[in-house]
């Protein structure tokens, strides 16, 4: 009677080993570039997000019957506004957006709105402007990702 030991043989091993160090090295770099794409990901999102508070506060301002400069209330908190757009100083835009401040900043008096963990926080950012006139609305410029 022969005995038969069952298992794997060092050959079959090192082939799942070889396998799962191809696999890894394609896959990771991958991964790696995960965090970037999420901080851009985030920005573009802030950027709808502004542009929609805007919008909103200009819409509320109007249905008010408000003049141009006058503040309104939006969810019990006040936003300046100018020529009917929030305005890019302080308590204007940055109060009517609500952002995780934790993660974003933003700086005055045209408001910058930037990825703090960005490695070069003034390259992921892009920058609310107040309206110029009655006639014109504000201006949100595109993002800046080079730095996220």
């Amino acid at each position: 009677m022969t005995k038969k030991n069952r298992g794997f043989t060092l050959i079959e091993l090192i082939v799942v080993i070889l396998v799962l160090g191809i696999l890894a090295a394609i896959a990771a770099p991958r991964f790696i570039n995960l965090t970037g794409q999420a901080r851009i990901a985030a920005l573009n999102g802030l950027r709808a997000a502004v542009g929609s508070a805007a919008t909103l506060a200009n819409a509320l301002t109007v249905a008010q019957g408000n003049s141009a400069n006058q503040a309104i209330v939006v969810e019990g908190t006040t936003v300046q506004m100018t020529n009917y757009y929030p305005s890019s100083g302080a308590n204007g835009i940055d109060v009517a957006v609500r952002f995780d401040a934790a993660t974003f900043a933003t700086a005055a008096p045209a408001q910058t709105f930037t990825v703090k963990a960005a490695p070069t926080a003034a390259a992921c950012a892009f920058l609310y402007t107040a309206a110029p006139s009655t006639t014109q609305p504000a201006t949100i410029g595109t993002a800046t990702t080079t730095g996220c």
